[in-house]
């Protein structure tokens, strides 16, 4: 018998889209599905549509909430399924996905499965590899946490252990999560695939195309108070924000000192390669002091000594470089 599967809609003014959404869930045809709607109080016809369907939804409600997260957290809190995940009300997910989650979870070995996304909007679309999990290098994996999260399920016994999402951050909870995820459990148990499971939404009113900013300063709040917890020699470089966050699970990230530094020197060399990407040389440039080399594997080494020399390049040859790479 396949596995229950919880979706949880966390949804706020999105009626334009939600129906989509809720159709790609409900048309799945999967025989052990339980799906829940926590609307915040939508001011638009959000309502008027999950009424449509309602019959066909195990439990919604639409009442003020404090964010998204919240929303997810009431979910989760509420969810009955062995394994789980979110949908935002402006994604949905392609025929067939929910049946692939289930056949990976009937293994009892795996914890986490994950596929890839079709994004898309008015400037596009194109697939992404998914999230990025690195075999062998559980540090880079968090220093990393490129997480696609709405086609990266959890066994939900596992978040049950570590915790839900941290209300406190609005933009990277999904990050968050995944990295307290990767601290308890590791890289065992993870089970990735090439196979097109959702589809990612970019709009004027995304999250993702509006808030890049704040995604960026509560990443670097996220990794900042890693660094103070784990007594990291990066805990007070320049890079993080005046700003402080206290994490609301501390007592999830039990690493040592040395564990901390790579895992941080990763997240910074992570930002290094996102400023050269973008032609924000001088912004790359800045932190070049700041990455220990000797905590990179040998390929990550490698890959940022050929950095490096490439940046002794004119800029317009560099420019020209990354975008025939690209």
């Amino acid at each position: 018998m396949l596995p229950k599967i919880s979706i949880i809609t966390p949804s706020y003014n999105q009626g334009h889209f939600i129906e989509q959404t809720i159709t790609s869930i409900l048309d799945q045809g999967y025989p052990n599905l339980e799906y829940i709607i926590m609307d915040g109080g939508s001011k638009d016809n959000t309502v008027e549509v999950i009424k449509k369907y309602e019959k066909h939804i195990n439990y919604w409600v639409s009442e003020r909430d404090k964010g998204q997260s919240d929303a997810i957290n009431k979910g989760f809190r509420m969810a009955t399924g062995e394994v789980i995940n979110w949908l935002n009300s402006d994604d949905y997910y392609e025929k067939g996905a929910l049946h692939k989650v289930g056949e990976a979870f009937s293994d009892p070995k795996v914890n986490v499965f994950m596929g890839i996304s079709r994004v898309f909007g008015k400037h596009g679309d194109k697939m992404t590899t998914g999230t990025d999990v690195y075999t062998g290098n559980l540090e880079k994996t968090i220093g990393w946490a490129r997480i696609d999260q709405p086609e990266t399920f959890f066994r939900k016994s596992c978040l049950d252990a570590v915790g839900y999402a941290d209300e406190q951050f609005h933009y990277v909870m999904d990050k968050e999560l995944w990295i307290r995820y990767l601290i308890k459990y590791g890289l065992d148990g993870i089970k990735k695939t090439n196979d097109h499971l959702t589809h990612f939404r970019i709009h004027d009113d995304s999250k993702t195309n509006s808030f890049g900013l704040k995604f960026n300063k509560e990443s670097l709040q996220l990794y900042q108070a890693i660094a103070e917890i784990g007594n990291s020699k990066f805990a007070n470089i320049p890079l993080w924000p005046s700003e402080k966050l206290q994490l609301g699970f501390k007592s999830a990230y039990p690493i040592g000192k040395q564990q901390t530094d790579s895992i941080i020197n990763y997240n910074i060399y992570y930002i290094f390669l996102e400023r050269y990407a973008q032609d924000n040389y001088k912004g790359a440039k800045e932190l070049l002091p700041f990455i220990d080399e000797q905590l990179l594997r040998s390929e990550d080494s490698t890959h940022f000594s050929e950095v490096k020399r490439r940046m002794k390049m004119p800029v317009i040859i560099k420019k020209l470089y990354n975008k025939i790479r690209s």
